[in-house]
């Protein structure tokens, strides 16, 4: 697997972005993720996007993570907010979500995050147990739908403290 940052806009991530809006909408029995997204909110250094392709340089992967900092919807300042982590469903169990998690986490912390922070629900005991594994914990809701019974707001600090 090749992981190479792309546009928010690139026709592979739109391709996946459609693809995990339905997976959101058969599990939560809605529209789908509908949290404005902006491709520029994914240019370097204040975010990236990246794209996992298999050996047939098929899309497969895709995530992403924007800067955040303190506003009314409960972030702090130096978070990094995962968006987009999705797997298509033949290459899950693969290891490729965790491999695209650490690329994420690599790059924001380069880029002088602090904390990681991600927003999930109770319909992805999946993602759930992935974040959960990779060392975050679950935090005070924050982001577009932080008064949503279902939603699960997780995060990881990504420095030592005091560091």
């Amino acid at each position: 697997m090749l992981i190479h940052p792309r546009a928010f806009d690139h026709p592979d991530a739109v391709k996946l972005n459609d693809q995990v809006q339905l997976e959101y909408a058969e599990r939560y029995g809605d529209e789908g993720d509908v949290t404005p997204l902006d491709p520029t909110m994914f240019t370097p250094p204040h975010g990236l996007y990246l794209i996992a392709y298999d050996e047939r340089e098929r899309p497969v992967a895709t995530g992403g993570w924007r800067t955040q900092n303190r506003n009314d919807q409960g972030y702090w300042d130096g978070d990094a907010e995962i968006k987009r982590m999705f797997v298509i469903p033949e290459g899950r169990g693969r290891g490729l979500a965790r491999r695209m998690l650490a690329a994420l986490e690599e790059d924001a912390r380069a880029a002088g995050r602090v904390r990681m922070v991600l927003e999930t629900g109770d319909q992805q005991p999946e993602a759930v147990a992935l974040y959960t594994s990779s060392g975050y914990a679950v935090c005070e809701k924050f982001g577009h739908y932080r008064e949503y019974e279902s939603s699960i707001c997780m995060s990881k600090p990504l420095r030592a403290p005091g560091a």
